[in-house]
């Protein structure tokens, strides 16, 4: 009979209270409180995982799972309440640091078309009213850049999270009626651009006057206007008004523009989906 030993760690697993776990070790990232509150009202026991314990002289030290024990303990307003961990016995101080620090090293993150592709198949709303909608102008989500696919998911969930069915709606209608499909058209910096338009300038912003005066500027052309001006969707923006304002009788005041300010969760995503621009 073959030996596997070497490939499965010497752990066992216990209910321990929260009260009987340490997580001060210098090693440890510090708490973070934001993170606590947002899953706390997110909370779904399906999603917790066995905290990692190093069992040293007795002590139960939690090298990976200190958020998890936190979120518990809110939750249940107790620190008595248990926790499944997955207990180490034969671990120093040194090496509980190395996998800490090298844990997430070999660990493939989601994409968020994967997640999204999740979401979908587990039935969730908002992901399957994106994703019918997209279809519906004949068009379909994607990973890569590729014509007629869009791969800025990130951008659409926050659009549909953040200013509703209807912009999205709105923003992906100018986008196509505008381009006529150009895939570069459907990247995360053109719909963020298109969406602080419309929802700056709501019914004063004409469709049909931006799909005939924006549609004569290029993809590039917008691109390289928008890299002199500002970063992110807000340069794009002001390169698409200045495009529209041209030789209109009465422009729309670019001072609405800047009350529609990104948020924190914009920046990132807008970091992230980069690859797609």
């Amino acid at each position: 009979m073959e030996d596997y030993s070497q490939f499965i760690p010497n752990v066992h697993f216990e209910r321990i209270p929260i009260k009987n776990l340490v997580s001060n070790q210098e090693y440890q990232r510090n708490l973070s409180e934001s993170h606590v509150r947002r899953t706390v009202v997110n909370f779904d026991p399906y999603q917790i995982n066995p905290v990692k314990v190093s069992r040293r002289d007795g002590i139960n030290y939690v090298f990976n799972g200190q958020h998890t024990i936190e979120i518990i303990a809110a939750i249940s307003g107790s620190r008595e309440t248990p926790v499944w961990c997955m207990i180490y016995d034969d671990l120093d101080y040194q090496q509980e640091a190395d996998i800490f620090a090298n844990q997430q090293k070999y660990v493939k993150s989601l994409t968020p078309y994967e997640i999204f592709m999740a979401n979908v198949e587990a039935g969730n709303d908002e992901q399957l009213i994106i994703k019918d909608l997209v279809e519906s102008y004949g068009l379909f989500l994607s990973s890569t850049k590729t014509p007629g696919g869009i791969c800025a998911i990130s951008t659409l969930e926050y659009l549909h999270r953040k200013f509703g069915f209807h912009v999205l709606d709105r923003t992906l209608r100018l986008c196509i009626g505008t381009w006529e499909g150009d895939m570069s058209s459907l990247a995360a910096n053109i719909l963020r651009g298109v969406s602080k338009l419309i929802v700056a300038y709501e019914n004063e912003l004409k469709d049909d006057i931006f799909k005939e005066k924006v549609g004569k500027c290029s993809i590039k052309e917008l691109s390289r206007t928008a890299s002199d001006r500002k970063a992110g969707s807000l340069g794009y923006a002001e390169a698409m008004l200045i495009v529209y304002n041209k030789k209109l009788r009465i422009p729309l005041k670019w001072s609405k523009l800047y009350n529609t300010k990104s948020d924190e969760q914009e920046e990132l995503i807008e970091h992230a989906e980069e690859a797609c621009i």
